[in-house]
């Protein structure tokens, strides 16, 4: 990886072309595939809203070495470690959609409360979708903490209306050293919009926090592909992932920006991770696939795979402290943070 100057002019990247940024190893549906889905949907069953009661106030500081990952919902992490408080993805609004009255909208409340969150150091920002990029939730951050944001290349126009001073815009494969950690911005299989007309004028990426107590990698949204071998010679020690499972289906249509629960098991294998946590299921009906399958799919392959995995499934608002990799060397257990440890969802 380069170290990155504080700006990075868009064109300059390998994967930019005519005012466009586009994924290498593969292309995106045509508009008529596109309504051709749209035209011929079939989700599965969702419950209007599904009951959940906000998880504890986490922690104020998580010093040193130690990691707690708390999981809001669908994209959102809190992520503790080295005195430093980071959010993935925040989005606390009740729609995902450029208006208030219509778009995808929550079926399950953020599993922490906005005012619940201790200060915030940083923002990972993985891409400008509404789901993952929700305005309304990063003023209320930068009103309140005004932190730090690490965004793909692009966004600084947005982010700036937004508030944000502090601004840090990487291209994949680039770093920086921020308040003595490592941030790299890795590849990801997606796309960029927030109207009909700005399609891909935007980079999307995953982050790794890359601290010599092992790597963090969020894998943001993406399809799975050769970008997770890449990223396993990258970085060789990850301690944690988090690794998205839902809005796969159908999957002749989403199989290029969106992993399976399978393909995310098999992401994890390759990457070597001491745990993975699955992400982006459960609150926003965003594809065809039902509330439940996703983590039932999850289930089903873990079961098939006839070993131990470390991959969690957490409720809303729970929050966990993550092995060190030293720990896992020593083939230590760690309560039941093993397959068994991944439920159906439930049915209250």
């Amino acid at each position: 990886m380069t170290q990155l100057p504080q700006s990075t002019s868009p064109w300059r990247s390998t994967h930019f072309q005519n005012g466009r940024f586009f994924n290498p190893d593969t292309s995106l549906q045509s508009f008529l595939q596109f309504f051709r889905w749209v035209t011929n949907r079939t989700p599965g069953p969702w419950r209007k809203i599904i009951p959940s009661t906000p998880g504890p106030t986490p922690p104020r500081l998580i010093e040193g070495d130690d990691l707690r990952v708390t999981f809001v919902n669908h994209s959102t992490f809190l992520l503790q470690t080295h005195g430093l408080n980071l959010l993935t993805d925040p989005v606390w609004s009740e729609r995902v959609s450029p208006v208030s009255f219509a778009g995808p909208k929550r079926h399950r409340a953020p599993g922490i409360l906005f005012d619940s969150l201790p200060p915030i150091d940083a923002v990972l920002l993985s891409h400008n979708h509404y789901d993952h990029c929700d305005i309304s939730t990063l003023r209320k951050l930068v009103a309140r903490d005004n932190p730090a944001i690490f965004c793909p290349l692009g966004l600084t126009p947005l982010l700036r209306s937004v508030g944000f001073r502090k601004i840090h815009e990487l291209d994949w494969w680039q770093q920086l050293v921020w308040r003595g950690l490592p941030i790299h911005c890795m590849p990801a299989q997606h796309f960029a919009s927030r109207t009909p007309f700005d399609r891909n004028r935007t980079l999307w990426c995953g982050w790794a926090l890359n601290a010599p107590s092992g790597a963090v990698y969020f894998a943001g949204d993406t399809g799975f592909g050769a970008l997770f071998q890449e990223i396993s010679r990258e970085l060789p020690r990850i301690r944690l992932a988090l690794i998205p499972i839902g809005a796969y289906a159908p999957e002749w249509f989403m199989s290029t920006i969106h992993m399976t629960p399978e393909q995310a098991l098999a992401a994890h294998a390759i990457l070597g991770t001491c745990v993975s946590i699955a992400t982006h299921y459960g609150t926003f009906l965003l594809a065809d696939d039902g509330e439940a399958e996703p983590l039932g799919r999850l289930h089903a392959a873990l079961e098939a795979s006839g070993s131990t995995q470390y991959f969690w499934v957490l409720d809303e608002g729970e929050g966990r402290d993550i092995p060190t990799l030293e720990s896992f060397g020593s083939n230590a257990k760690h309560g039941d943070n093993t397959r068994q440890s991944v439920p159906l969802l439930s049915s209250n």
